[in-house]
Parts: C-alpha cells; structure tokens; sequence
C-alpha cells in the first residue's frame, strides 16, 4: 500500500496490488473502510478488494456472475478489474496538490485487452480526493465496457441521525439504514451529463462530519446503494454505475452496451470530501 495524503483531506492508502484502489480511508483518526465486517461471495479477489474503501468493477462486467455467451465460461463477479496490479507509478506535486498516477492492465475474461489509466488528485485547499480514469481498448477486438466504482464505508461508524442526502434519492434523502432488516439494494438514475452529488452523514465518529460524493453523469448515469447488515458484515456501499441493475441480455436487448473498438477510450470521474 501507498499512502496518499497531505496537510488537508483523509489519509489514503492505495493498493498498487489491485487497480490502484483505495484500501484505508483515516479521517480523524478513523479508519472508514469496512475492513473484514463484509459478506464472503467465494472470490478472494473480491474480498481483498471489498474490505478496501475504493474498489472498481469493470470493465467487461460488473455485478454477479454471467455466462459468456457461446462458451461454458462465465464473467467473474464484478468484472477482470480487481486483483489487477497497478505499474508506471508516479507521485507528483502540482501546485500545492498530490497527485498520482499508475496504468492497470487488464485481460478480459472473452478475450481482448484493455488498460486502465488512473490519476488521483488530492486537493490542498479543499481536501477534496480526485478521480479521473480512462478505459482504453488497447486489443485487437471490440468489446462492451461497463464500471462500477464501490465506496464501501464500514457501518458500525453510523447511527440513527445519519441520514442519505441527493436529489437522485426518493424525497430528497432518507435515512442511512434503507431497505429490509440486514440489508437493502436499490440503483435509481442520477443524471444525463454534469455532476450528481450525495452526502452521507453526519458520521458522529468523525465529528459529525459528512462524506459528500460526487461523479460524472456522463458516464456513470446511475447510483447503486447497498448495504448489509448479515453478520459478519456491517457494510455500507456508495455505487456510481454505468448501467442499470438488469442483466447484460437486457441492457444488450435495449441498445445499452457501450462498445469499445480497438484504440478508443471511455472517461469517468468522481470525488469525495468529508465535510
């Protein structure tokens, strides 16, 4: 793990084993991440990556598992993404900034090969984290692209005051604890183009203090929220997506897959502060 952080903002560690994702987010001395309160779907590339803070699906699948089409093999749980280590990395100074930066490589799992190229920017003014990722067809056979990035914030940190706060939220917001007893999922849209917001909070562990997310609606029209409550696991995750929670028959069906031809580039953005 690298550690990100600067006078303003959380204390970050990124996982150069695993797409550069987020493992520990500290705010005040707290860590937020679930760490091991998760649920255990079999995949260990899943575990080591849901226990983190930022972990990221994609790009030729994300959710469950799927059958690939004409085969007897299927699209692993979340995508090709996850357990991918992270290589040319640079740790840069911009302006009173940090920024970093790294290239994933990734084989899909129907063949092709695409590249994640990743830059975190952690803001000195605002303490704002920044990032901006781009998916890059570097094979020789198009294929459909889809992302998913999981904030994933450990439950036990919430109480009966924390509260969802966005427009794309049924009334305005709701509290944090939504669904069922153990657990709930819902994927609502979030926008056409421009930034869609949600806050998260107050989170009194952290002064009462509010996680406030931000993402590009361009590329990530929609926002999944689950959580789960089933012992062990005491799990909170924030989901900017690509695409709506149907099967990928469906989203095929409707016009929805986003193809990639060899040489092209898809971009998304979010950012998160603690307010």
């Amino acid at each position: 793990m690298i550690t990100f952080s600067g006078l303003r903002g959380p204390r970050l560690a990124l996982d150069e084993s695993s797409v550069f994702d987020i493992g520990s987010c500290v705010v005040d001395g707290v860590d937020l991440s679930p760490g091991r309160a998760i649920p255990d779907d079999g995949d260990p590339r899943i575990d080591h990556s849901l226990e983190g803070f930022l972990f990221t699906c994609g790009p030729d699948h994300i959710r469950h598992r799927e059958p690939i089409v004409g085969t007897d093999r299927h699209y692993p749980l979340h995508g090709s993404f996850s357990a991918s280590p992270a290589h040319s990395i640079e740790m840069t100074v911009e302006g009173e900034d940090l920024v970093a930066r790294a290239v994933v490589d990734v084989t899909l799992a129907a063949g092709g090969h695409a590249q994640l190229r990743r830059q975190w920017r952690l803001k000195a003014e605002s303490g704002e984290v920044q990032l901006s990722d781009t998916v890059v067809n570097v094979g020789e056979t198009a294929f459909p692209t889809f992302l998913m990035y999981h904030l994933n914030l450990g439950a036990k940190h919430f109480d009966d005051e924390t509260l969802l706060e966005g427009a794309m939220l049924d009334g305005g917001g709701f509290p944090w604890a939504f669904g069922e007893a153990d657990g709930g999922i819902f994927c609502v849209p979030a926008g056409h183009g421009g930034w869609a917001e949600l806050r998260l909070g107050p989170i009194a562990a952290i002064g009462g203090k509010r996680l406030k997310v931000r993402f590009r609606t361009d590329t990530l029209p929609h926002l999944q929220m689950w959580r789960n409550q089933k012992a062990p696991a005491h799990v909170l995750g924030i989901e900017p997506v690509s695409h709506r929670w149907v099967g990928r028959a469906e989203l095929e069906a409707a016009g929805e897959f986003t193809i990639l031809q060899p040489g092209e580039s898809r971009d998304y953005g979010l950012a998160f502060s603690f307010v």
